[in-house]
């Protein structure tokens, strides 16, 4: 690894007190990254779509392995395996130097190709939308089907009337098919279309070699005309629409001139964010110059003053690059990409362009606030160091700050003629998916005194900023892209946009084919009779017709089988897909109304963003769920704290509530009154704060910690010695940390603190409330208000967090000149480093009050101190700085430093902060798993983050036994695969034993058939690289079993592409529907995959609503889409395709008897017309009426009794046996509707003087289609549940139509022979007896049949039905409806929720943000009374030295832990007024917790705490000893159990 010089300070050794000028901060990788899983590429999920070729699979990244390369030595670069295709391979790309000839192709061109910056994620283009949509729709085999019927229909053989007309329903319901895809796709378009012409400041001028001149090609050019032309024609009619045109304002691209640049000073120059050093560099030290040589805004008065000419750097005198070559110190070496030998052109401009524009291997800049086009290497940033800061939230939902790094090289890039005269190239892995790798080397020749020497630095996904995201807080970035279009990580984990169809709709095509197999038969028989009608000599067909029309009997019964087709087409009911159209377009329009699902701080209504999905959601069995911004609000809150032993805060939590309802007790009063005192309690730590310090940033909204006894501590009340805990502890929440603080302007100053992690805002912000704000950052230190005093604390060095040692240190000089160590961290971490044999009590204590709050759901981290003095600090500087600078696992030895002094602490308490979760989440999914719908957390966070959230969510508890698969990463990469599959196999086969499974075929297949609910029993836990190895195929099918016997299922740290296939695996091995939930880019690939996808429609990034079936406000919506609305629509579908096939197999077999009668020719027996209209107004309107109002129990009787979805997830709705018994019953109707006409006027009295009677073909048409119609409309009518006055309105007007349209159509002339029909069939008293009894004939089996089945086998519905008539539910109230879906029960926080200052923060990145777990996070189920919330800290009267001594009020005699020896017990401090009910029922309900969960190490119980405490410290003593007295490091003092030592105190 290339380092720039002076990295770290390298202290002499004298140990004075010596000022520290600048912070020290160590800094490493902050993810753990996979050593052995990075020499694998992961498959993208559009290489199964595009087929892309993923080449060197199993290559290791080049480069980065050696910092400085001597000319004699092996080149090291990649395996010379070219990728000549257009495919995402390995590329090396080339900056000012020539492309070498192995990579051009035969005429001098790069060989390799690149993928556009242009994306699409619409499915159409102008020029493709037609013959794509018709090939979609032409999935339908009915939509084949009618269009042969359509095409023979024009051949006059076959004997259709009007073949247009009859055409006229399939260009129908291609055309509203069409439109409503058009509709949807372009809200795509224009979201593309605005993302592409984003704008850009891109490098122009200059030879980009790595990429061909855009040529555009003949295919293209004819697109883009395509495209401008229908832009065109639609931008006029929308002009005429407005009487205003609007123009095309949405390209964002206003002009192409270069961008006035900005000064090039610090991004925040008293922010110790930003780890400046003591640069020498002269040029670094003046950086006030232009990034650009353009005309620039006017600079400010403080930069007027004249500065020296810069000197070129060839030119300086001799410092510590005057080296010979034997004499150089890589060290001390600053790298640098700039050739100072070669003069720039200066042609070369930032120009503003558009996304679509950028190639690989431009240059870009990005400046604040900007969003980020592409996959771009950061090489220099507004800070003299390179850092930089960039917000994810169009990634994965988050707007906590993430730290990213330029590259060392590349610092002195500053303008676009630095740009021409960098000479490198980057060798760098191919495009793939995983959002947290990257490898790659940057390479370079760099004169070193004289003689060049190759130069590489190692590129990792810290150095590179992800398309999506957007710069903050700092000035500009300079960058190169690297990957752009569709090879974007988040493009690869984003898929193409899939084309999804409702599962009835796929499971249509079988009764379609069912139906073509009757319809077969049917004409085949029409034809074999004809055929043999015709063949026959001595029949009178023989002697009176004018002959077959085909001839011969043979060809005249082929012609008649295709004349049958298009006579009973009707069997394969086209008007049937336009009813299903109809009836999911007003469903959609249904859930987009839906007041109940409004969410109003965004506006937000459930969107249906694909209108045909609205029947899947009333299946769904297992819903996948995203953890951050979809279950929580991100809003963390500090709400309580253990100081000296004492616990402090009120709080009433959703943990709470879902322990009180689970025991039965009125949850709602029991929060009434929690809240009620907690309000109490905030107007008097209000009162007594401003008493003890009139704090100018006190907000009272944003007040969390309500702790009236800890201010009473504060001010002394109590005692010196809580006085002093509680400053002291408060100094550190102040201290430690790595927060940027704003004041804002205004009338009342306000603080808002910027944190990479929100939980570190949130003790920052508690701080300033309790009167310790934190002013400012300076590269020294941090400025403070200590209780209205202003102080500043030099901060020497902050140790920062990573997910391997779950804690962070600042090392503080007070003002007093003493060097304090403030670490902040996990429980079980804090504890073993612990100093040996001290504050047993204490620590005792303390360990009960996490797990205390670990119950309630909190988040828990310890505070600790460690007191240096100056020889020691300085010894251990300098092992820190030789860490800093070193060549080789730099990282390693960064983390050995830090272990070195993060040792012999001393406790000071511990925190408590909420995770709040989104209002009403635990009641929905309490909701969700009584309706039997399964709910898996897949998220990209830690295991004990996730568990904990699992807990206040009720997700898991107590009860719940914790399978917990893991097995450890290899860091080296040397254990093969076949050993982790081991591992793996044999737990699997382990707990799979518990439940009698063995993970074969046959258990699989039961799986299948079993939809019922697991019990609550077993609870499962995953992380990713476990994952990773569980969905290989020789373990899919043992891990989906297991999976499936346990109630809760989270998977943890898992990638967006990991998330898909866990979806894929449910979805595909147990033949189930699923539905994914989340907010941000990062859950696409989910939401994408599953059969419904629902994204979070939040104030952050709305990449997952755009790539989702549906967009709602909150998950609580969920409940209410899923068992209202879905519920309903597919009950309604399934009844509405039912009814469907039914009223056609009457009408078409009604024709087919009475061909019986007329030897299969053919002839219809109703007039055409009755035909056409039969399926149009006659009976189709009632049956879409029914799939779009029916209802068999309201919408708060079905939130009341969710077990009534379950009949969705077995799918009993829409079932084969129910079609066939439909058609059955059909096909009965149908001899019924023919016979009892037919046989009544066989023979009647002539009708009129012509001769006619009422047996003529189209009049025994008339009394058949009249009772035939009425019959399928009362059938449709006693199907409904819901008979309302519209219904009944439809059904009354369709039968009457029948007889309108007799009566008027048969009065014109034109009806030929079916002139004055009307007069003549309703004069007759036949017909009105045949519409009296055939009707109650065909109707009377049903009716019989769904008596009995109500009365002796009813439904569950059917029992709620006649329970709601009854008056059992009259308690629900539509606005006691409206008040829990809004507010949400479960959802129990004090006012103090909605947060000024505590701003909401979607998530945090997981690897930066402390480790909070809970200390056992487990919910205690078998408690006699439940919390009430209002947790107790302060007691009646001194208890005795046993610590579990009661006292008479019942309250916790918890000591005092401040002793001036070990056997002394000081006396408690005295008790204030104030009952503490909650403190003492949480510790009455502290029973034994499981053993899955203590072993699982996610949790830490305080019984655990005590055996781990101090071991770490105790196992390092030995290994110390020697080293310490070669580094000057001194033993500490003993302390006794005060938690203030004395040296501290003074």
């Amino acid at each position: 690894m290339a380092t720039p010089a002076n990295e770290g300070d390298q202290s002499d050794g004298s140990h004075g007190n010596r000022p520290i000028n600048k912070t020290k901060r160590s800094r490493w990788a902050t993810r753990k990254l996979t050593v052995k899983s990075s020499k694998v590429k992961r498959l993208s999920l559009l290489g199964r779509t595009h087929n892309k070729r993923h080449s060197n699979e199993n290559k290791k990244a080049s480069g980065g392995s050696e910092s400085l390369r001597q000319p004699n030595q092996d080149h090291g670069g990649p395996e010379e395996e070219e990728t000549k295709d257009s495919g995402p391979g390995p590329r090396t790309l080339y900056f000012n130097l020539p492309l070498p000839d192995d990579l051009k192709d035969e005429d001098g061109e790069p060989a390799q190709t690149y993928s556009r910056n242009k994306i699409r994620t619409a499915k159409y283009t102008p020029l493709s939308f037609i013959p794509k949509n018709l090939y979609f729709q032409f999935h339908n085999v009915a939509n084949i089907f009618f269009l042969f019927v359509t095409v023979i229909a024009f051949f006059p053989i076959f004997g259709v009337n009007n073949p247009g007309l009859n055409s006229a329903p399939l260009i129908f319901i291609i055309a509203v098919t069409a439109v409503r895809d058009a509709i949807e796709d372009r809200r795509r378009t224009i979201s593309d279309k605005q993302l592409n012409n984003s704008p850009v400041y891109r490098l122009c001028g200059w030879d980009n070699v790595n990429v061909k001149e855009d040529n555009l090609s003949s295919w293209r050019k004819t697109k883009k005309a395509t495209s401008r032309f229908l832009d065109i024609i639609w931008h006029s009619i929308e002009s005429l629409w407005k009487r205003k045109n609007k123009g095309k304002g949405a390209t964002g691209i206003g002009h192409d001139g270069p961008r006035a640049s900005i000064e090039t000073t610090r991004t925040r120059p008293e922010s110790i964010i930003s780890p400046y050093t003591e640069r020498t560099s002269f040029v670094s030290a003046r950086e006030n110059i232009q990034m650009t040589p353009v005309p620039s805004p006017r600079p400010r008065p403080d930069q007027l003053q004249p500065q020296p000419q810069l000197q070129d750097p060839r030119e300086r005198p001799t410092s510590a690059f005057s080296f010979q070559p034997s004499e150089v110190n890589i060290r001390t070496l600053k790298t640098d990409l700039i050739n100072y030998d070669i003069q720039a052109p200066g042609k070369a401009r930032f120009h503003r362009s558009a996304w679509k524009d950028l190639q690989v291997g431009d240059f870009v800049r990005i400046y604040n606030d900007d969003e980020f086009p592409a996959d771009v290497i950061i090489l220099a940033s507004s800070d003299p160091e390179g850092a930089c800061y960039i917000e994810t939230k169009n990634l994965d939902g988050e707007t906590n700050l993430k730290y990213r790094q330029a590259l060392r090289c590349g610092r002195s890039l500053k303008h676009a003629k630095d740009c021409e005269r960098a000479q490198f190239r980057i060798e760098s892995e191919a495009p793939q998916p995983n959002l947290y790798k990257y490898n790659a080397a940057i390479k370079w020749n760099q004169k070193i005194a004289g003689q060049s020497h190759e130069m590489s630095e190692p590129v990792t996904i810290d150095n590179v900023l992800l398309r999506g995201c957007n710069l903050r807080n700092t000035e500009w970035a300079l960058g190169i892209a690297i990957f752009t279009g569709h090879d974007t990580k988040t493009m690869m984990n984003t898929g193409i946009t899939p084309s999804k169809r409702a599962r009835i709709s796929r499971e249509l095509n079988f009764y379609v084919i069912s139906n073509f197999g009757v319809l077969f038969i049917m004409c085949l028989i029409a034809a074999v009779a004809n055929g043999v009608a015709w063949g026959q000599n001595d029949a009178s067909l023989h002697y009176f017709d004018f002959g077959s029309i085909g001839g011969s009997p043979g060809m005249s019964g082929f012609t008649t089988f295709w004349a049958s087709i298009i006579l009973f087409q009707n069997l394969v009911p086209l008007p049937l897909y336009i009813s299903v159209e109809i009836v999911r377009t007003l469903q959609a329009v249904f859930i987009y109304s839906d007041v109940e699902m409004w969410y109003d701080p965004i506006g937000q209504p459930c969107v249906p963003k694909s209108w045909n999905l609205s029947d899947d959601l009333g299946q769904i069995e297992y819903i996948f769920s995203d953890k951050t911004g979809t279950l929580t609000q991100n809003v963390m809150e500090f709400k309580k704290a253990t100081i000296n032993g004492q616990p402090y805060g009120e709080a009433y939590t959703e943990a709470q509530a879902g322990m009180q309802k689970r025991l039965g007790i009125d949850m709602e009063k029991e929060g009434e009154l929690a809240r009620a005192e907690i309000a109490e309690a905030k107007v008097k730590v209000l009162k007594d704060l401003r008493e003890l310090y009139a704090n100018p940033y006190l907000h009272d909204e944003d007040l969390t910690f309500i702790a009236p006894d800890f201010v009473e501590d504060l001010s002394g009340k109590h005692g010196p010695e809580q006085q002093h805990a509680t400053e002291r502890f408060m100094l550190a929440l102040a201290l430690c940390h790595t927060v940027i603080a704003d004041k804002v302007p205004g009338d009342v100053p306000r603080m808002t603190f910027k944190a990479q992690s929100p939980d570190e805002a949130a003790l920052v912000a508690t701080a300033c409330d309790m009167g310790f704000t934190v002013l400012g950052n300076t590269s020294e230190g941090v400025n403070l208000n200590v209780m209205g005093e202003e102080k500043h604390y030099p901060i020497l060095n902050i140790i920062e967090f990573n997910s391997s040692r779950k804690r962070m240190s600042a090392i503080v000089r007070m003002p007093d000149g003493k060097i304090i160590l403030f670490c902040k961290g996990a429980d079980s971490v804090i504890y073993s480093r612990l100093r040996r044999g001290e504050q047993a009590e204490l620590r005792k204590r303390t360990a009960e009050h996490l797990e205390m709050f670990a119950r309630e759901g909190l988040r828990t981290l310890c505070i600790a101190e460690r007191v240096l003095d100056e020889e020691e600090y300085y010894d251990w500087r300098k092992i820190h700085d030789a860490a800093a600078t070193a060549l080789e696992k730099r990282e390693e030895k960064l983390e050995q430093a830090a272990d070195l002094i993060e040792q012999e602490l001393t406790l000071l308490g511990g925190t408590a902060i909420e995770d709040r979760l989104q209002d009403g989440v635990p009641d929905t999914i309490a909701l969700l798993a009584d309706a039997g719908i399964k709910l898996w957390v897949l998220t990209g966070d830690k295991v004990e983050t996730a568990i904990n959230i699992g807990f206040s969510c009720n997700l898991l508890n107590n009860d719940m036994e914790l399978i917990r698969l893991r097995v450890e990463e290899d860091e080296n990469g040397n254990t093969p695969d076949e050993e982790f599959i081991g591992l793996i196999r044999a737990e699997l086969d382990k707990h799979l034993a518990v439940f009698n499974l063995t993970g074969s075929d046959q258990d699989l297949a039961e799986a299948r058939h079993n939809h019922e609910p697991p019990g609550p029993t077993h609870g499962l836990v995953i992380d990713g690289f476990t994952l990773r190895w569980a969905l290989r195929d020789e373990l899919k099918q043992k891990f989906l079993l297991l999976c499936k016997q346990c109630k809760s299922v989270l998977c943890c740290r898992v990638s967006p592409a990991q998330k898909a296939a866990v979806c894929a695996m449910v979805k595909t091995g147990l033949d189930v529907m699923t539905l994914s939930v989340g907010d941000g880019a990062n859950d696409v690939a989910m939401i994408q995959e599953a059969d419904v996808g629902v994204g979070i429609a939040g104030v952050e990034g709305r990449q997952a609503v755009m790539s989702s079936d549906y967009a709602i406000g909150q998950f609580r919506f969920l409940q209410r889409l899923i068992l209202v609305h879905g519920r309903w629509s597919y009950r309604r579908l399934a009844e509405t395709i039912s009814n469907f096939f039914y009223k056609n197999i009457i009408w078409v077999f009604t024709l087919f008897w009475f061909q019986v009668f007329c030897n299969f020719d053919i002839t219809y027996v109703f007039d055409y017309s009755y035909i056409i209209l039969i399926n149009l107004l006659f009976t189709s309107v009632p049956v879409v009426l029914m799939g779009v109002f029916d209802q068999d129990v309201s919408d708060t009787v079905s939130l009341a009794v969710p077990q009534l979805y379950r009949r969705g997830i077995e799918r009993l709705e829409w079932t084969q046996r129910k079609f066939w018994l439909y058609m059955v019953d059909g096909f009965y109707q149908s001899i019924m509707c023919f016979f009892i006409p037919y046989l009544t006027i066989t023979g009647g009295p002539f009708a009129s003087v012509n001769g006619l009677d009422v047996a003529e073909r189209t009049r025994l048409g008339c009394y058949i289609a009249h009772p035939a119609v009425f019959t399928i409309n009362l059938y449709i009518l006693i199907n409904l549940y819901r008979w309302d006055w519209l219904m009944l309105l439809v059904i009354a007007v369709s039968d009457l139509f029948i007889f309108f349209w007799t009566a008027v159509y048969g009065s014109n002339m034109s009806a030929a022979a079916f002139y004055q029909a009307a007069p003549q069939v309703y004069g007759q008293l036949s017909f009105w007896a045949v519409m009296l009894i055939t009707p109650v004939v065909c109707i009377l089996p049903r009716y019989a049949i769904k008596a009995l089945q109500k009365v002796y086998w009813p439904y569950d519905v059917d029992i709620i039905r006649e329970q709601v008539q009854q008056g059992k539910f009259d308690r629900l109230h539509p606005k006691e409806a409206e008040k829990k879906g809004l507010e949400g029960t479960a959802s129990g926080s004090s006012d103090s929720s909605k947060k000024g200052k505590h701003a909401q923060y979607p998530s945090v990145d997981e690897d930066r943000r402390p480790i909070y777990p809970p200390s056992i996070a487990t919910h205690n189920t078998r408690t006699q009374n439940g919390s009430d919330g209002t947790n107790s800290t302060h007691y009646d009267a001194p208890s005795i030295a046993t610590h579990n001594t009661r006292t008479q009020n019942g309250s916790d005699g918890t000591n005092s832990t401040h002793y001036d020896t070990p056997s002394v017990e000081m006396p408690v401090r005295t008790s204030i007024d104030r009952a503490r009910p909650s403190y003492d029922r949480i510790r009455a309900s502290m029973d034994r917790v499981r053993a899955s969960y203590e072993a699982s190490h996610d949790f830490t119980t305080a019984a655990r705490l005590t055996r781990i405490e101090s071991s770490h410290s105790a196992n390092n003593s030995r290994n110390r000893a020697a080293a310490n007295s070669s580094r000057g490091f001194m033993q500490g003092r003993l302390r006794g159990l005060s938690i203030i030592s004395n040296k501290s105190r003074h």
